[in-house]
């Protein structure tokens, strides 16, 4: 299972694309998302600046992006297509969730004693926007900037289940048992939490819950154990934390000023 990376080495989040050694076509591309939805919408030099990347290959990413209607362009910028607008309220940016949900995430390892993550989703995959980790020695961990599949662990599936119903189509179409897991978001909905067991990474329980908003759903947040660690009494301690942690972040987004 994913161990101590965040100790061992800088996340592709952290560092520029040229510098990233595991980089990818689809990791730069997904930084691109993610630049674009924090900031609803920007210029492609403005991009390049950010991300530290030359405007004629952000120009490339764009492209395709809006090729594939995930991206859209006006007069003055791009922006995101309708298919990853993350709620029909104003943006609430990744930075803003990572600093209202740090001292959540950090009470959650006091807690629970295993790490703590928020995800938020960008197309069919979930995405790990930042992660307090557990302090023992064996631990779990999702680097800042992980893509995970819809269909993989409780995370995803908190924010697959409260997806557009598009989204929610083009997942069941990919995934190996489409009824199964439409009883699975449709439970997920009722309790308004997910538990997984090795979905996410073999060996490991997934627990997570989601961050709403009176318009729908911001992000999830959740908790990542070896199995062996994750008994009913754990289990049933972190369920009552992540959702009293929740119920903190949406409250800080709906009192935050209105632009």
């Amino acid at each position: 299972m994913p161990h101590d990376r965040a100790t061992d080495r800088a996340t592709a989040r952290d560092r520029p694309p040229e510098e990233a050694a595991e980089d990818t076509s689809f990791a730069r591309g997904l930084r691109v998302f993610l630049a674009i939805a924090d900031r609803g919408e920007i210029r492609a030099d403005e991009l390049g600046a950010i991300l530290e990347t030359p405007v004629s290959t952000i120009y490339r990413y764009l492209r395709t992006l809006t090729e594939f209607g995930f991206v859209e362009r006006s007069e003055s910028g791009y922006h995101l297509g309708p298919r990853l607008q993350i709620t029909g309220g104003p943006t609430v940016s990744s930075e803003e969730l990572i600093r209202l949900a740090d001292p959540v995430l950090r009470m959650l390892v006091e807690v629970t004693a295993e790490t703590a993550l928020i995800a938020r989703r960008v197309g069919q995959s979930a995405v790990c926007l930042h992660e307090a980790q557990s302090t023992q020695p064996l631990r779990v961990t999702c680097a800042p900037g992980t893509a995970i599949p819809l269909q993989a662990g409780a995370l995803s599936r908190v924010l697959l289940a409260y997806a557009p119903a598009s989204v929610r189509a083009d997942a069941l179409a990919l995934a190996g048992h489409p009824s199964l897991l439409r009883r699975e978001l449709d439970a997920t909905v009722a309790d308004g939490i997910a538990q997984d067991e090795g979905g996410m990474y073999p060996g490991t329980v997934s627990i997570a819950v989601p961050v709403l908003r009176r318009d729908g759903i911001a992000a999830a947040i959740g908790v990542l154990a070896p199995r062996g660690r994750a008994t009913r009494a754990w289990r049933t301690r972190a369920a009552r934390s992540l959702h009293e942690g929740s119920t903190i972040i949406g409250a800080a987004l709906a009192a935050r000023p209105r632009p």
